[in-house]
């Protein structure tokens, strides 16, 4: 089988030692494709290809088509956003991703932005610590149980909620579970996004929700841009001068805001939660694995459009 990594942004080298040493001695053929400039490399490159990885490379309906002997691409990272999951389902192209491999490296930047700025960005000022203060995470799972692994560490309140994980568990962890997602928001001076990208969740972050916070919260968004409601950020932030906001996802209005609101919001200049040499490595290991699982003996645990 030929297997193809297709990375505008490649894997570390290390990584990709890794991941051949892992494929060829499974018996199968590995095909890189690296820094391409032009979907059209991508559209050759695949066209004879069993199976994908990627990164944030984007694998649409036009890609898939180009794909006629593909069976399987997998996305090396949680997010998977940028899959066209409706094409692969039309072409029996079994799509998954490597949920978890970079987890901590999100949580760590999690609360790395939580220090930044609740030091005021590292500016002259007075700053508050992070100590006994209530942390609400939007969401429990492999992202969000890490979080909440290392703010104990901080000696921090952990509040969560999630409705698709069940109370008890998140109680046997010493989480503080509520009910409402309300009651989240209302009761924590820093909330922290998990959630995924959906028809349910886009805007879902809106002016009433976060209007909600104490006096001084601060909203940190690791997760995705399209889940704030944009044009609410920018009324709170008029209507309320101690709201603070971190994103590792700037809002398409940064520019703006950051005209407005200088010092209380920062976003970093590219996503990067995912971007350690750790994650890097463990990413496209994570995905060479369940590719030759999947070839050997039709492993699908991972599988996103099923």
């Amino acid at each position: 089988m030929k297997i193809l990594i297709a990375t505008e942004k490649p894997f570390a080298k290390i990584a990709i030692d890794g991941i051949r040493k892992i494929i060829e001695s499974s018996g199968h053929e590995l095909n890189l494709l690296e820094k391409y400039t032009d979907v059209s490399q991508l559209l050759s490159a695949v066209a004879d290809a069993d199976a994908l990885i990627v990164r944030s490379d984007k694998v649409t309906a036009q890609v898939i088509a180009a794909a006629k002997k593909l069976k399987t691409v997998v996305r090396a990272g949680a997010g998977f956003d940028n899959l066209d999951l409706n094409a692969c389902t039309e072409k029996n192209i079994v799509a998954m991703n490597t949920p978890g491999q970079n987890s901590n490296a999100v949580a760590e930047l999690v609360l790395g932005l939580m220090i930044f700025m609740s030091r005021n960005k590292f500016c002259a000022g007075t700053g508050k610590e992070l100590k006994g203060k209530k942390l609400g995470l939007h969401a429990y799972g492999n992202v969000g149980r890490m979080v909440a692994r290392i703010a104990k560490g901080f000696d921090m309140q952990i509040w969560a909620f999630d409705p698709f994980v069940k109370k008890e568990a998140m109680q046997a962890d010493g989480i503080t579970a509520v009910d409402k997602v309300e009651d989240l928001y209302s009761n924590c001076d820093y909330v922290s996004l998990h959630i995924p990208a959906n028809e349910t969740t886009k805007k879902s972050i809106n002016y009433k929700l976060l209007n909600l916070m104490p006096e001084g919260g601060c909203l940190i968004n690791a997760a995705r841009r399209e889940i704030i409601d944009e044009d609410d950020l920018i009324k709170l932030f008029e209507e309320r001068t101690d709201i603070k906001y971190a994103t590792d996802v700037a809002p398409s209005n940064i520019a703006e805001l950051q005209q407005k609101f200088d010092a209380r919001i920062f976003a970093t200049p590219k996503k990067t939660g995912a971007e350690t040499a750790e994650a890097n490595i463990n990413a496209g290991l994570a995905a060479a694995v369940q590719i030759i699982n999947f070839f050997k003996n039709g492993d699908t645990t991972f599988q996103l459009n099923k």
